[in-house]
């Protein structure tokens, strides 16, 4: 073909595409209309949760009903601001933690005036009341019938079962008509999504029989601080069952290690302050001096208690810290004081008792907003980053990524990029579900720790030595198996399979297509680029959540007497606020603000963190059951787990008190299922793709726990 037909045939191609083209847009024109749509708008893209493709459609919302939603405004030159938050953090660039100014941020990257004047008209027009615009322009947020906004934005509000909830969803993605199109990046709201706590208590047996005790309901009062045992495995122990309790076969008997649990008659296991203090050298920094004075940890939880501070004090008093006063410690309700206030936050005595017992000399602001609605606590974030009431802000809350509209994602990943230019670090728990397959979806991972502009905190299980040394530590991953129950012995033992562990994986689910399949995730970011794969990996770093060794709280519980009660909790919500405190502390060390905490991780200096790898102990239990006089069947540690179980764990026998000739195993280090079919068990201990811990990085623990003060002193300057 000579030039000339080329360039014929190039031409007359483009006028066969010009023609389609115009028919397209003139076809699309038409059915905007013919819907109601305005020809000057466009769809707010991704602003659908995924689960509206595939759970049941229970009906309309009320159209009466009144909702509150935010309209999120796109920042201004987005590019610059990616670019900046680069080379913030790049120890080669002239910006190296040269971090922006309110004022820089606000003039350079934040929404108009003007812009915002003409999203507010937007919302006049359709009925919509304004109840606060947000710091720098960023969002506003409205109130008005189901009615009216499904009329402005062109969507139905249907309710939605999802597992054993129902959720409120918009049915397909909002269209936003006029002038205000371009200038809306995101509106939540629309759907009734909100973060929860991943907190988490020792759980009562997997019982074949009624009315188990929780064992955070019968917890006693402590006397003194030697009240709680730092041995979580006390030694080893022998002991046998029958059936009926009169040496009827089957006989079981059971070889091991025990498990030093509260009973009715004793506190048992549950690390103190000073416990914690010693295992990981945090002493030796603040015989330095450095204790986190100057610093400002922001701890974000909704509602807010009612006794927080008389029971934090309660906490200091019987663990020798500091008191909380009105010169270090603060309540900022965003934008109000909350109408949800009440007494037994766990979550909060929790967040703030555990901060200021690994940060005694830290200024601690907790931040409330009104609702654990992603709107709500989104708001309270961004106010908090804007009008710097940090330096380190803890987040003991997520989401599953999975079920999230993109665009809520887009916005958390936005706020943490705020935070981190502005020189402040937002920390969040990783989750304490694994890696979410036990609910029955595919494997994913919590947000915000997805973020790459968050630090993800995983978390450990911990064992001490008499001297609260480390004896071991393992990434937190519990399974269970009923051994013997008030007179039944179970042959083979009854395997209940994974019970709770640290979040983990990649993020794979923060894009979906038009069929609301995932497509990928956040983007690994450069810090990472020594862990495998394409996606932003989950945690970055971890510590103390194993509820079996978990931390010791003081909370008042409405009518108990004495209402001030002494409890042991674990999760990743415990894990995450020690690691703000601890990165509260490294900031003070630096003599200037560090930022986000991530990017630093993976370079430290050896010893600064401890490498957790799979760990087992000699006394793994074992079992033998006499089936007749002349019949034993033997059982080794795996076979009492369900068989199936590959690569080190470590277990040992529950002997439930609540409950009389009772016990349990419990296994750790195994953030897995040993046993069962997966659907039901969530993915298996014999599948490569499993969370697991490894030499290096691994997505159960991170870089590893924390070694205080050689963690903080890679910060001297």
């Amino acid at each position: 073909m000579d030039s000339s037909n080329a360039v014929l045939l190039s031409a007359k191609s483009k006028a066969v595409w010009a023609m389609w083209l115009g028919l397209f847009v003139v076809v699309l024109i038409g059915c905007l209309a013919s819907q109601g749509f305005a020809a000057t708008g466009r769809f707010i893209a991704h602003n659908t949760p995924n689960y509206v493709a595939t759970a049941a459609n229970l009906g309309t919302e009320d159209p009466a009903k009144v909702i509150e939603v935010s309209f999120w405004l796109n920042p201004r030159n987005r590019g610059q601001l990616d670019a900046i938050t680069k080379n913030l953090y790049d120890p080669t660039s002239p910006q190296f933690r040269h971090f922006l100014t309110r004022n820089q941020i606000a003039t350079r990257f934040a929404p108009t005036a003007a812009q915002m004047k003409v999203v507010r008209q937007f919302l006049a027009a359709n009925n919509l009341k304004v109840m606060r615009v947000g710091p720098m322009n960023f969002f506003v947020h409205a109130k008005g019938t189901v009615g009216d906004i499904e009329n402005a934005l062109h969507v139905q509000l249907n309710q939605y079962q999802v597992g054993s909830n129902v959720m409120r969803a918009n049915n397909r993605d909002p269209y936003v008509d006029g002038a205000a199109a371009p200038l809306v990046r995101a509106i939540s709201g629309l759907d009734s999504g909100e973060y929860t706590h991943p907190m988490a208590t020792r759980p009562g047996p997997p019982s074949t029989k009624p009315g188990a005790k929780s064992l955070a309901a019968m917890a006693p009062a402590a006397p003194d601080s030697s009240f709680f045992s730092n041995n979580c495995f006390d030694g080893t122990e022998t002991e046998s069952f029958s059936t009926n309790n009169n040496g009827s076969f089957p006989i079981g008997t059971y070889k091991g290690n025990h498990l030093n649990e509260q009973s009715l008659t004793s506190a048992g296991c549950g690390y103190t302050p000073a416990m914690i203090q010693a295992a990981y050298n945090l002493n030796a920094l603040y015989a330095e001096g450095f204790d986190g004075s100057g610093q400002t940890i922001g701890i974000i939880d909704w509602c807010g208690s009612l006794t927080i501070q008389s029971d934090a004090n309660a906490f200091s008093a019987q663990f020798g810290l500091p008191q909380l006063t009105s010169s270090n410690f603060a309540i900022t309700y965003v934008p109000t004081v909350s109408t949800c206030q009440a007494i037994d936050q766990t979550e909060i005595n929790i967040d703030v008792e555990w901060a200021h017992a690994i940060a005694p000399g830290a200024n601690i602001n907790l931040i409330v907003p009104p609702s654990a609605n992603f709107s709500d606590v989104d708001e309270a974030e961004l106010t908090a980053v804007v009008y710097g009431l940090a330096n380190v802000l803890s987040g003991s809350y997520g989401s599953i990524e999975a079920f999230d509209p993109t665009n809520e994602l887009l916005t958390e990943n936005l706020i943490n990029q705020i935070a981190a230019v502005a020189g402040i670090s937002a920390n969040f728990s990783s989750g304490d579900q694994g890696d979410f397959s036990f609910f029955g979806i595919p494997p994913t991972v919590s947000a915000p720790a997805d973020s790459p502009y968050a630090t993800a905190v995983g978390g450990v299980t911990l064992a001490l030595n008499a001297d609260n040394s480390i004896a071991w530590q393992a990434g937190w991953g519990n399974n269970e198996t009923l051994l013997a129950e008030e007179g039944t012995v179970f042959d083979p033992p009854l395997f209940f399979g994974f019970i709770g562990g640290a979040g983990g994986g990649p993020s794979n689910c923060v894009f979906a297509d038009v069929n609301f399949n995932c497509t990928g995730g956040f983007l690994k970011p450069s810090y990472q680029k020594g862990v495998p794969g394409k996606w932003r990996q989950v945690p970055d770093v971890s510590w103390l959540a194993d509820p079996f060794t978990g931390g010791v709280i003081a909370i008042s519980v409405p009518f108990q007497i004495p209402s001030l009660t002494w409890q042991v909790w674990g999760g990743t919500s415990l894990a995450c606020p020690m690691f703000s405190a601890l990165w509260a502390i490294a900031n003070q060390e630096a003599g200037a603000p560090l930022g986000l905490a991530a990017p630093y991780l993976y370079s430290l200096p050896v010893g600064a963190v401890t490498d957790i790898v799979p760990v087992a102990t000699k006394h793994n239990v074992t079992a033998s059951i006499r089936e007749s006089p002349t019949v034993t069947v033997p059982y080794n540690p795996a076979q009492i787990l369900g068989g199936s179980v590959t690569g080190k764990f470590a277990d040992a026998i529950w002997d439930y008190a609540p409950l009389a000739d009772t016990a349990v195993l419990v296994s750790f280090g195994m953030d897995c299922s040993a046993e069962g079919p997966a659907t039901f068990f969530g993915t298996l201990c014999t599948d490569p793709t499993r969370l697991k811990t490894k030499v290096g990085w691994d997505n159960v623990t991170g870089v590893g726990t924390p070694n205080g003060k050689a963690f903080a002193d890679a910060f001297h300057p």
